[in-house]
């Protein structure tokens, strides 16, 4: 399909902060494809860090997630018919309807057939049916762009600031990310103290990363008393973009299934990161420089690509796509409970040892 001519483009890209960073390849193809072009983004207001210092977009507008009916009207009127075309990334009857309201041209896309939603194909002027099983949501993204004959770049664009976070000077170190939203994506605080302990005994500073969030301070508050005090925690310390040029300048990064690892791995840093029930072909880290359409990541198994490397919890069940054994969000799960800090140990020694030669 030839490319359209477009000056004034909205891109809605909800609902979390790893969704947020996740859509950065969409955007930044238009951008090369438009390099005049308006492009705004539309997210939630808890998520608009993740987009801070992109040079790609014009704006950023956000939405609350309680939003009344009379902020919900204000959005629509501040987006109404203001573009050539709308991008609506989420398959979710928000972000569907601020779409109708913001352009002629509508490219979404939409629950697969038979779930709700069908009827959203009649509104829209091209969908891709989200494929939440066996494709990998970076490339279920860009699908949109063959829509309308625009060129894909596979690169994701973390935050940026030039308030960078001091640290000491030839400071040799690993970010440790432990927490997530949710409580069946964690590890145990144990299986984190011995890899704290590891690096220290090859010579490197753990640094703890995490948000401000009570639950979270306390969960590494705890591990950090019992390791010495050369240990960093700099969880709720920093902006995003502050921690992104921490985890630039790391030896490598070890994370759990969250925002901040897909972040990571958008620096090109080595990156561990610790999978259980989420499907990997769908929501691994996208590897820095990787340049295909195919999925970079296969469904079950410990893999290796460009600079992720991505260990996964054991068991026949594994991954089962479910919130938890007992199918809660704060709900442990075996998988990862009973994945050895030995495996990641044994990780890490090598990369270090690769990076030193």
């Amino acid at each position: 399909m030839k490319k359209l001519k477009l000056e004034k483009i909205l891109v809605i890209a909800m609902p979390y902060l790893g969704d947020v960073l996740l859509a950065t390849p969409l955007i930044h193809s238009l951008r090369v494809a438009y390099p005049n072009a308006k492009i705004d983004v539309l997210v939630f207001k808890n998520t608009q860090i993740m987009l801070d210092g992109n040079p790609d977009i014009s704006n950023v507008i956000t939405a609350l997630h309680r939003a009344s009916f009379q902020e919900k009207c204000q959005l629509i009127w501040r987006i109404f018919r203001r573009y050539n075309a709308v991008f609506a990334l989420p398959t979710n009857d928000r972000a569907f309807f601020y779409s109708l309201f913001a352009a002629p041209l509508r490219i979404n896309a939409v629950p697969p057939k038979p779930k709700t939603g069908w009827w959203k194909r009649f509104f829209v002027s091209h969908w891709v049916e989200f494929d939440d099983d066996k494709t990998h949501t970076v490339l279920q993204h860009l699908k949109l762009l063959d829509l309308v004959g625009i060129e894909p770049v596979y690169k994701l664009v973390p935050p940026r600031t030039e308030n960078k976070y001091p640290l000491p000077a030839n400071l040799k170190y690993a970010i440790l990310h432990c927490c997530a939203q949710w409580t069946y994506k964690q590890w145990t605080s144990q299986n984190w103290l011995a890899v704290a302990n590891h690096l220290l005994s090859l010579g490197i500073t753990p640094i703890f990363s995490g948000s401000n969030a009570p639950e979270e301070l306390a969960y590494i508050e705890n591990i950090m008393t019992q390791l010495p005090d050369s240990a960093i925690n700099l969880a709720g310390k920093t902006s995003l973009a502050q921690l992104t040029g921490i985890i630039q300048n790391a030896q490598l990064f070890i994370g759990v299934d969250t925002g901040a690892t897909h972040l990571a791995a958008a620096t090109g840093i080595p990156v561990i990161t610790l999978f259980g029930a989420t499907n990997p072909v769908v929501w691994s880290p996208f590897p820095f420089d990787y340049q295909h359409r195919e999925n970079p990541f296969e469904r079950k198994g410990s893999q290796h690509v460009n600079n992720v490397y991505l260990l996964q919890g054991e068991g026949d069940c594994v991954p089962c796509q479910l919130e938890g054994c007992e199918r809660n969000r704060q709900s442990r799960s075996r998988c990862l409970d009973e994945l050895p800090a030995q495996r990641v140990n044994e990780l890490i020694t090598k990369l270090l040892n690769s990076a030193a030669h």
